[in-house]
């Protein structure tokens, strides 16, 4: 058995179980006492312990098996959960994260032993409030259990299995069966009975295993398996070197007496003993038994019912696992599959191009494109369901990141997270991370006043940072926000007079949105001296650029005394969209269909002038007017005199009109990149192939408004 293929696995597992860790020890500073958080603590804790000995990592098992000991401790009530003890317990997540980065990147969890810290987790269990006393026996009597456990009687020998067991007994070896069983909350059950029978490997030779050696490496069995066994030597040396296996509920043995085991041959007949006796210094029949082919390996035992064989029969039998009905897909396995579905669409409008420049085409064949744009659009539907991931993978990390900040500045803070349901892109989530951590980083450096400032302004005494994260028609907003001093506008304008990043005569025509703008510049900071958290102005530039190589955009509402607002808008997918096409001075264009509020009929009277720029008054609303024929450098085709069709689409709170020549209809586009040449023109997402082949370009509402 190969055990590195458990090793993406472990990782993913590894990671799963340290956020939990995060979140459940960060749930109980504020609440020492709640044992439902303890027990859960000590779950994790074990179960990541147990993973680490089965994957044959000592440092990172020793670390947990001392937080492990910590939690049983505090679950029996003999230590208090004390501020000295959660941050030791955070340095030792933090400890285990950096293990499983070093098995991510080499597959090997590194040299650091951590003793300090451990010295500490030891202290913490040696305290001098603690009584001593005397760690209770664990699972003593699983191991000599030998009442129904035997379940290596059940095995039924073959006249081959039986003569290699004499033979062995003639040689002064010891022949026993073993029956190990599993604990039921174990995770990789075929890597602890790896682990088993490499144990016993190591100490003797394996004659039979019930179910065969194939079954178990696949996990075929339930919690337990049985073994026959030829050893040089003591029962109880084997019994405790697989009950040293982490997860390992029970192991009984005993020596086999052959009259009590079943015989059968494989035709299911008595085989007569063989006259020849075998040389008694020969070890080769013990030798030719543990190289038995899987013919070899004993049949189920006939006491077992046969496996069904009517696929309806959805019944599970009792003490049957669970099977787990999610998988783990490679994320290229995905985007090759989204290309496919791509090529598909386009091939669809293709089809839809012909079909309507044939005259009198059959009834049948229309009915037929229909059908496939029916299908082509459901398995685009289910391909986008299959990458969305909820952003909660990513912000789930951030109470903790706070809780250490909240510390290191010694400001009084708390997160709110509203939203973490909401779901992206996987590549869009794989990216925003680090963007949101600037973003709260800032919040809680340069946004929060020192507890002495909220005094004197009559704000409470711990500040407040929120992350609320929704869907707003085709994009994803997330916003963050704080309740403290907000941006001083003069102070960033004369932070950028000093660096020159503008002149004097642009600073006095600048308006305040603008100059908060400058605080995305490169190694842009207002901050007075560097620390280890801010101040080196690699964060606004790092989040502004993240945020736009993912077609999204971010911008900030401040007010000075109040608090500010970092506001990110992200596309919903990166792929293929709904699009509506229209038509600017005899070229197609297409517009997201999740950005349009209404299309208006808008007579040239209607139109009215506000501080020189075009608007127009619809139900109650002063919306501006955007000619995309001067935007995009056109001639338009329609008159002055004509009604103008005007495309109304939303941005946030903002909303703005499109004034279009013509419009072609609704359809299913795909979005290709215009590549890295063309980055000038900012109101231009992308492009898409036509039915007929031609290329239209993509607009970008938000951009326009």
């Amino acid at each position: 058995m190969d055990i590195s293929q458990y090793l993406e696995i472990f990782i993913d597992e590894s990671n799963e179980h340290l956020q939990n860790l995060n979140t459940q020890i960060l749930n109980l500073e504020s609440d020492p006492e709640n044992m439902d958080t303890i027990n859960e603590i000590f779950r994790a804790a074990h179960s990541l312990k147990g993973m680490a000995g089965t994957m044959g990592y000592k440092r990172m098992q020793t670390l947990t098996h001392d937080m492990e000991n910590v939690f049983s401790e505090v679950r029996n009530g003999n230590i208090k959960v004390t501020p000295n003890m959660v941050d030791i317990l955070f340095q030792c997540l933090d400890a285990l994260d950096e293990y499983v980065n070093n098995v991510k990147e080499s597959a090997d969890e590194g040299t650091n032993e951590n003793e300090p810290l451990i010295r500490q987790l030891n202290a913490v269990l040696n305290g001098p409030d603690k009584p001593r006393e005397e760690a209770p026996a664990q699972q003593k009597e699983s191991s000599e259990d030998t009442g129904d456990g035997r379940k290596w009687l059940e095995i039924q020998l073959d006249s081959a299995q039986q003569h290699v067991i004499r033979v062995a007994r003639e040689q002064g070896k010891n022949v026993f069966g073993l029956t190990v069983t599993v604990q039921e909350s174990c995770i990789l059950k075929a890597a602890r009975a790896f682990l088993v029978f490499k144990a016993v490997e190591e100490r003797g030779e394996i004659i039979v295993s019930n179910p065969p050696a194939q079954d178990v490496e696949d996990e075929k069995f339930d919690l337990d398996f049985s073994l026959i066994v030829v050893s040089d030597g003591d029962i109880e040396a084997v019994k405790a070197a697989v009950a040293s296996v982490s997860e390992i509920a029970s192991v009984v043995g005993e020596p086999i007496v052959l009259e009590d085991m079943g015989t059968i041959d494989k035709y299911g007949d008595s085989i007569p003993e063989p006259e020849q006796k075998p040389q008694p210094a020969s070890e080769e029949p013990v030798q030719a038994a543990a190289q038995q082919p899987e013919t070899a390996h004993v049949a189920e035992p006939a006491s077992k019912p046969a496996p069904a064989s009517k696929t309806g029969d959805k019944k599970q039998a009792p003490g049957k696992p669970v099977v787990n009905r999610t998988v783990r897909v490679d994320i290229e396995k995905l985007d090759v599959l989204m290309n496919l579905v791509s090529e598909l669409i386009i091939a669809k409008n293709s089809l839809v191009s012909v079909s309507n420049q044939v005259q009198g085409q059959n009834q049948g064949v229309n009915e037929q494109i229909e059908y496939l744009e029916n299908v082509t659009t459901n398995l685009h539907e289910s391909v986008m369901k299959v990458r969305m991931v909820p952003i909660e993978s990513v912000v789930s990390k951030f109470p903790r990141m706070i809780r250490d900040l909240s510390k290191k500045l010694d400001k009084k803070m708390e997160l709110y997270m509203t939203g973490e349901e909401t779901e992206l892109d996987r590549t869009v989530v794989d990216e925003i991370g680090d963007p949101l951590m600037h973003l709260l980083r800032n919040s809680a450096d340069h946004g929060l006043e020192s507890a002495e400032i909220r005094a004197q302004r009559g704000k409470p005494a711990v500040g407040s940072i929120f992350l609320d994260a929704y869907q707003d028609g085709n994009n994803v907003v997330i916003e963050v926000r704080d309740d403290g001093n907000g941006i001083d506008v003069e102070k960033v304008k004369a932070k950028a007079l000093e660096r020159e990043a503008i002149t004097p005569e642009q600073a006095a025509n600048m308006s305040d949105k603008e100059i908060i703008d400058l605080l995305f510049l490169p190694s842009f900071s207002t901050a007075k001296k560097v620390t280890d958290v801010s101040g080196r102005g690699v964060g606004l530039d790092v989040v502004k650029s993240k945020i736009e190589a993912l077609s999204g955009e971010v911008e900030v509402k401040s007010k000075l005394g109040e608090g500010s607002t970092w506001t990110i808008r992200l596309p919903l997918t990166l792929a293929i969209i709904q699009a509506l096409m229209v038509v600017v001075g005899g070229e197609k264009y297409a517009i997201s269909l999740g950005t349009i509020q209404t299309i208006e009929d808008i007579a040239p009277e209607e139109i009215k002038l506000v501080q020189n720029k075009e608007v127009i008054h619809l139900r109650g609303t002063v919306i501006p007017l955007i000619r995309l024929s001067n935007v995009l450098d056109v001639e338009s085709t329609k008159s002055p005199e004509e009604h103008l069709m005007v495309v109304i689409v939303k941005k946030g709170d903002k909303l703005a009109g499109l004034v279009i020549d013509d419009m072609i209809g609704q359809q299913e586009i795909v979005i290709k990149s215009l590549g890295k040449y063309i980055k000038q023109c900012k109101f231009i997402s992308g492009a898409t192939i036509l039915g007929d082949g031609e290329v239209a370009l993509i607009l970008d509402a938000n951009a326009l408004i």
